[in-house]
């Protein structure tokens, strides 16, 4: 007991609000949102092509929409960008499950990937607030964990209300956001995010954010990266699910058991992986990573069974787990502190490939089939790493050290 009460104490309460939170936010939203492009496949008639753009809608808009929200939450606070996000996305999934129309399903995607994009990089950015420096890594680790303890959960339990009625995922998800938001107000209220929020000295305007960020020619390489990596992952949650079904028997309930497996293995080897990065540089991590990216995608490529695609999401989920934790450091170390949340906006930016990638999986998958596809996304996680190497050289050159060496640590 005395052991749970000292971790407890280790870190804010709103740190810990937020973890909780996002384990049930990221375990409603994976109920739904990584059937998507199977529920458009086969409730409408459109085109493998025409769905990936429609998913890739809403990270394009998370792509500008990030940077705003994030210099607004250094502006006016992390509090009323938050909660104003959440009480909107709320009403998205509700709009999910009431319509069929592929143009208003084309808009609720962007006001979704709007919602994620001013929500996400802004309580990553809170996190950090009330956060000690040395101890960052540790919650980013925390928080990503929850969100695959979240996802382990979630697509089974879709799978299950799906059965009853193929808009009931998005019906619970909806509410159990609502739920989320009217506690995670109260929480923000009691623990004086407002008095945390007026502790800063010095006004961020939009012009000023925008252009420190731009002439920033680390992070712009960066997020080059972070574009091509993405690309490779957004087919996890769009392009897989098809190619599952198109491949093996039960695919669809493959596709679910795929997404537990990944959340399973983030949950086991998040701890033993991020001790090895802690020792590590962030760019070593990171291209570690990448390899994992490309290994597990060549394994989807020539899957023709159950045993192989879950050995493939295994090789994926660990490169996902390396990449993810070490990009939020690399953000974090790069960022002033009265700039954290305009960096962790901006870095919304990669979410190019949020949309890029649907829409491109989409034509791949439909005129030159899986194998194809897979290979392509393997490439572009391995040209990531190149963009990755090249910002670390910018950094160093601007800052005149290496991050760990910013730290203090050795290599």
């Amino acid at each position: 007991m005395s052991w749970i009460k000292m971790r407890l104490q280790e870190f804010h309460p709103i740190v810990w609000s937020l973890v909780v939170g996002t384990v049930f936010v990221r375990a409603a939203s994976s109920m739904s949102m990584p059937f998507l492009f199977l529920y458009l496949s086969n409730q409408t008639d459109m085109s493998l092509a025409m769905i990936g753009l429609t998913i890739g809608a809403g990270p394009l808009a998370g792509t500008i929409g990030g940077f705003f929200a994030g210099a607004w939450s250094d502006r006016i606070g992390r509090r009323r960008v938050m909660l104003g996000a959440l009480y909107v996305w709320t009403l998205v999934f509700v709009g999910f499950a009431l319509s069929k129309d592929p143009w208003v399903l084309l808009f609720l995607n962007i006001a979704g990937g709007l919602c994620r994009s001013f929500y996400e990089p802004v309580s990553q950015a809170l996190m950090a607030d009330v956060t000690p420096q040395e101890k960052r890594l540790r919650v980013f680790g925390i928080r990503y964990m929850a969100i695959n303890v979240g996802v382990a959960v979630g697509p089974i339990a879709g799978v299950v209300l799906a059965k009853s009625s193929v808009a009931l995922p998005f019906l619970v998800t909806a509410l159990i956001y609502l739920i989320y938001v009217i506690s995670l107000q109260g929480l923000l209220n009691k623990f004086g995010i407002k008095q945390i929020e007026g502790q800063k000295k010095e006004v961020v305007t939009f012009s000023r954010a925008f252009s420190v960020i731009v002439n920033d020619k680390a992070f712009r390489l960066y997020m080059l990266a972070g574009v091509l990596g993405a690309i490779g992952y957004s087919q996890m949650s769009s392009t897989l699910a098809k190619f599952a079904e198109m491949t093996v028997v039960n695919g669809t309930e493959l596709f679910a058991i795929l997404m537990t497996v990944n959340a399973i293995v983030v949950v086991m080897m998040q701890l033993p992986l991020t001790t090895w990065a802690e020792k590590k540089t962030p760019l070593t991590a990171i291209l570690v990573g990448n390899v994992m990216y490309a290994v597990g995608d060549v394994g989807y490529a020539f899957a023709n069974s159950w045993l192989i695609f879950i050995v493939a999401m295994v090789f994926f989920t660990i490169g996902e787990i390396l990449t993810f934790t070490a990009g939020d450091v690399l953000i974090d170390r790069m960022a002033p502190e009265n700039m954290r949340g305009s960096y962790y906006g901006a870095k919304s930016f990669s979410n190019l490939g949020q949309f890029i990638g649907p829409w491109m999986g989409g034509l791949l998958l439909a005129h030159y089939g899986g194998t194809t596809l897979f290979l392509v996304v393997a490439a572009t996680s391995m040209m990531s790493s190149a963009f990755q190497w090249a910002g670390a050289r910018a950094f160093e050159a601007t800052r005149g050290k290496s991050f760990h060496e910013a730290r203090g640590e050795s290599l």
